[in-house]
């Protein structure tokens, strides 16, 4: 079977983490948290888990569900030489994947191999930067490239879309698939400094086709005046939007629920709402 078309440069976004080893960043303060009280609501024991992450080192050692303590084997996201980290062992009841889905190139051969390593009635939970994450720096450089150079360039990558999810999940024979998405707008005191952030953090532009000239201070400038020109405010900072959407979904087990059959009902819709 032929390798889909490569988009992401693996080795360019390990060179970037690797300038910044348990470096602290928002966005992932933001999805650990948010982790941690999703799996507060689930009455379960894992007794074997597994989280998979860009840093490793910012990954958590434990967790809690409303019934025990999780233990997690930890693994950094871009550490193998393809998509998915060399993983060893016996299958997981629990697999955690953070901030790595929207960064791989071929998502459904990704979800296919976790799906592999999860125990029956083991529980896959993914969160990822979804189609709306920087949607206001996106077009600010295409309306850049478009007046320095004439066209437009690949300068954000593209992202999951929401709609899509549910879809990949039941694909690789996920049950009980789950999407939703919760979408945060942040606020910096200028495009400048939300640029300077994203390289720091070590999210500079990871796009095999991504333009081989650097960026001059006149594309720039022209990014910058785009920005504020759509997306400034009247105190003069700027809004990006952070869009994360959460994914989950079981390895099918005899225990779980399972849709009636059609034909199947013994009460008629018209009955319960009392009419004729």
């Amino acid at each position: 079977m032929s390798q889909p078309p490569a988009i992401f440069d693996t080795p360019l976004i390990r060179a970037n983490l690797a300038r910044r080893p348990g470096q602290g960043d928002f966005v992932t303060d933001l999805v650990l948290a948010d982790l941690q009280d999703r799996l507060a609501t689930l009455i379960r024991d894992f007794p074997k888990a597994l989280i998979i992450g860009p840093d490793s080192a910012r990954l958590p050692e434990t967790a809690r569900s409303a019934s025990a303590e999780i233990r997690f084997e930890r693994h950094a996201a871009f550490a193998g030489s393809d998509d998915l980290p060399p993983i060893e062992g016996e299958d997981f009841n629990l697999i955690v994947s953070l901030l790595h889905l929207q960064a791989v190139n071929d998502v459904p051969g990704y979800l296919a191999r976790l799906r592999a390593r999860l125990a029956p009635d083991g529980l896959l939970m993914i969160a990822a930067l979804g189609g709306e994450t920087l949607t206001e720096l996106r077009e600010a450089f295409l309306a850049a490239d478009s007046l320095v150079y004439g066209g437009a360039s690949a300068r954000v990558a593209p992202m999951i879309q929401v709609r899509d999810a549910g879809a990949l999940l039941q694909r690789v024979g996920l049950a009980l698939p789950v999407a939703d998405v919760e979408t945060h707008v942040v606020r910096y005191a200028s495009p400048f400094a939300l640029m300077a952030e994203l390289k720091a953090l070590g999210a500079a532009n990871p796009l095999v086709d991504r333009p081989k000239r650097l960026a001059t201070p006149a594309l720039l400038t022209a990014a910058a005046n785009a920005y504020m020109a759509r997306d400034g405010d009247p105190d003069g900072r700027i809004r990006a939007t952070l869009e994360i959407i959460w994914l989950s979904g079981w390895a099918p087990h005899e225990s779980q629920q399972k849709p009636l059959k059609p034909g199947s009902a013994t009460t008629r819709l018209g009955d319960v709402l009392g009419k004729a």
